[in-house]
């Protein structure tokens, strides 16, 4: 990564100049069976996708506040990422009637119909499924998002020195995010290009934000997200970490 990154969607830009191909993002649901592997590049196609859909269909703008009802998930990454592309602040699990827009899984749909603003619903089915049936209120997230511009641009640069993200009631700028981020992964054992870490951690802290996404980012690194992981024993555990070829762990 390039010392001048100072927000999170510069990291994901300097990673994709470097080297598009590499894996990224592997995502692991144990209730489901599902496994996901995004490299860099299909990453930020997602990313610059969801970032036009944002700015574009749903008006958001620098400081809008976007609360995200959503578990540690590979769409919730490509989300981070499209916030802080936009220069929108990512209220991670926020309260709804303060957001200008809110993201929501198919478990958070209730409180998610506080927001006045713009309302978006992820299925967080295998393969970015849809809904079998719409929910009243909302644009589904997996309908709307594939005709999307495949490049992104921001109407106004995004300012790293602005709030960009919100999580356990602490705010960061986008500086901050990248800064924490730089400094957590020694201690999280990523040394490096080629690090790789298999995370387990929710995202409504930011040890698992950090874990999970920023601090492999920041490095030029790999994360292995796992959402309930608990229902493996410690011998499928063990034979993941070596058939992902991970180098550290956080659960």
């Amino acid at each position: 990564m390039n010392a001048t990154d100072r927000t999170p969607a510069d990291l994901l830009r300097s990673a994709l100049a470097a080297d598009p191909g590499r894996p990224l993002v592997t995502f692991y649901d144990d209730a489901t069976g599902e496994r996901v592997e995004l490299s860099v590049a299909t990453f930020a196609n997602w990313v610059a996708k969801t970032a036009n859909l944002l700015q574009g269909d749903l008006a958001a703008s620098p400081g809008d506040r976007v609360a995200l009802l959503l578990p540690a998930h590979w769409q919730t990454a490509v989300w981070l990422l499209a916030c802080s592309s936009v220069g929108a602040v990512a209220d991670v699990a926020g309260d709804p009637a303060a957001a200008d827009v809110v993201v929501s899984g198919p478990d958070t749909l209730d409180a998610a119909r506080a927001c006045r603003g713009e309302r978006v619903a992820l299925a967080l089915r295998p393969l970015g499924g849809r809904f079998p049936q719409p929910p009243d209120g909302f644009v589904d997230y997996a309908v709307e998002v594939p005709g999307q511009g495949d490049l992104f641009t921001p109407y106004a640069p995004v300012d790293p020195e602005e709030p960009a993200l919100i999580v356990a009631g602490a705010e960061y700028t986008g500086a901050e995010v990248v800064e924490r981020a730089r400094g957590d992964a020694p201690e999280l054992g990523l040394t490096g290009p080629g690090s790789r870490i298999l995370s387990a951690l929710p995202y409504d802290t930011w040890h698992g934000l950090s874990a999970g996404l920023f601090a492999p980012l920041a490095v030029g690194g790999s994360v292995v997200l796992c959402r309930h992981l608990e229902r493996l024993g410690e011998d499928a555990v063990a034979k993941r970490v070596e058939s992902e070829r991970v180098t550290a762990t956080a659960r």
